[in-house]
């Protein structure tokens, strides 16, 4: 059966003619599922020597995987057998498609994920010497096998892009005004290659930065706040210092990607840490390096930090501002933009506008009926719940500030389920304490003084007891002494309180 191949613009066949390699060879073997793992070798090889492609990317077509697929597969992999937490993304596969070298750790990942070696994946060279034929007194080596087939492959591409040249028109000039166009033209094309491949970026530097940010954020809710942003600004610093030394226009994007990250993260921890002069300034910065990076979704994950701090700080027309300026940069089918819709409900709230904040919460909504059911994660986390969360706890806040008591309990009761039956590695405890706050706060609207204070205690044993919390906490010890002034409970725990805002 004759394949036939259509070719891409970089001289390798597309997707289809490797399809087509891999259904028709398993149809010759009676289409065994699972397919063996040494057919899958058998249908890389062929699609790797007729299509062109490089070795990961033959192996993944021979699976059956698109990268999106090959992305989750390695995703659960990591889930599946507990092995480190990654931030792989569909960008950095198709990098390692194109010849990019993985870092030693996405390395072994791969070899994992595909139950094969390094060397067969083309990410390792493999310096075993030649064997030579039995009984050759000259010592000749073999015929040619797989990988001259493959230089072979790449040779025949460079000639066809020479070819091509006689096409532009020069053979119109006399030969030899033609020939001297085309050897200077040459030249110039070697130039122009050497400069855009110029960098001083070390070898694995994106992959590192990649394992820091997921690092980072695996250790957000777990070790205290000033740690991790003493940590995180050291990188952010480095990242700043490699962008302004020589690299590609596609490693600046990705550097440009990486320090907006790192920003996002401070932002979140300098409001941790009650700074939010510090954190604003950190979610712009997130904010600019996204638009430059033309990383949209970044750009809208810094403009959720920025509404939270500036509803904190009671500054609602900006945390308005904040939340739709994030909605001109969210995909409109990923968790953000429930996020954004959510905190601009929030933000209505805060300014009295019951009618803002019924129309914004019932956008969030709406656009949380159109998530897709699985999401790449973000650099080791899902993102899903993120949009579950912001349809709880959310509300919740802004029924106490809209005095509507009733919705206000509901709300943080659902909110606080959804963050206690989170997996152990995914929960926080400062969400789960502003959870109990806003609850507190809703028995205490409808009578129930005590059940606010043994709540409001529960919130402050928290391990992580941030600014947020006691900004919370001051809430609730204000409207009970209010609400009800000879309440000694009440008197306690807003003792409880001073105490803890109290530097050591």
């Amino acid at each position: 059966m004759t394949v036939t191949s259509t070719t891409a613009p970089d001289g390798a066949h597309t997707a289809a003619c490797g399809r087509r390699i891999r259904e028709r060879t398993l149809g010759q073997a009676n289409s065994p599922e699972p397919v063996p793992h040494d057919l899958v070798e058998l249908i890389a090889k062929e699609i790797e020597a007729h299509c062109g492609h490089r070795p990961l990317k033959a192996f993944r077509m021979a699976t059956g995987w698109t990268v999106t697929e090959a992305v989750q597969a390695a995703h659960d992999l990591v889930e599946r057998e507990n092995l480190r937490k990654i931030g792989l993304t569909e960008r950095s596969w198709k990098d390692w498609e194109a010849g990019k070298a993985p870092s030693a750790e996405y390395q072994d990942l791969l070899c994992r994920l595909l139950h094969t070696g390094p060397v067969r994946l083309g990410l390792a060279a493999d310096y075993t010497p030649a064997p030579t034929c039995a009984g050759s007194p000259d010592g000749a080596t073999l015929p040619a096998g797989p990988a001259d087939a493959g230089a072979g492959l790449e040779e025949v591409a460079a000639t066809k892009r020479r070819t091509a040249l006689m096409l532009t028109g020069l053979a119109l000039a006399a030969p030899a005004t033609a020939a001297q166009v085309l050897d200077q033209a040459a030249a110039e094309a070697l130039e122009f290659t050497r400069q855009a491949e110029a960098s001083s970026l070390g070898a694995g530097t994106l992959d590192h930065l990649d394992l820091a940010v997921t690092d980072f954020n695996d250790a957000y809710s777990i070790k205290p706040p000033q740690q991790v942003f003493t940590e995180a600004l050291d990188y952010r610093r480095k990242v700043d210092a490699v962008l302004k030394a020589r690299h590609t226009h596609e490693q600046g994007r990705e550097l440009l990607a990486y320090a907006g990250w790192l920003s996002e993260l401070l932002a979140w921890l300098a409001h941790d840490l009650g700074s939010p002069r510090t954190g604003l300034a950190f979610a712009n910065d997130a904010f600019i390096h996204g638009r430059q990076a033309g990383h949209g979704e970044l750009s809208a994950w810094a403009m959720d930090a920025a509404a939270s701090i500036n509803l904190y700080e009671h500054r609602a027309d900006r945390a308005l501002n904040a939340a739709r300026r994030g909605l001109t940069q969210a995909p409109a089918t990923h968790p953000l933009t429930v996020r954004l819709h959510a905190q601009a409900a929030r933000a209505a709230a805060a300014d009295g506008d019951a009618d803002g904040f019924t129309a914004s919460l019932r956008a969030a909504e709406d656009a949380h009926k159109f998530l897709p059911s699985r999401m790449a994660y973000r650099f080791g986390l899902d993102p899903l719940p993120l949009a579950d969360y912001a349809l709880t706890s959310y509300p919740a806040t802004a029924c106490i500030w809209l005095e509507r008591s009733d919705e206000a309990r509901r709300h943080a009761e659902h909110a606080l389920q959804i963050y206690e039956s989170a997996p152990a590695a995914s929960r926080s405890p400062s969400r789960e304490a502003i959870a109990r706050i806003d609850l507190a706060l809703a028995h205490a609207q409808l009578g129930a003084p005590d059940d606010a204070v043994a709540l409001g205690t529960e919130a402050l044993g928290s391990d992580r007891v941030v600014d947020s919390v006691r900004n919370r906490a001051a809430d609730l010890t204000a409207y009970l002494t209010r609400r009800y002034p000879g309440h000694g409970a009440a008197g306690e725990l807003r003792e409880r309180l001073t105490a803890l805002s109290t530097p050591a």
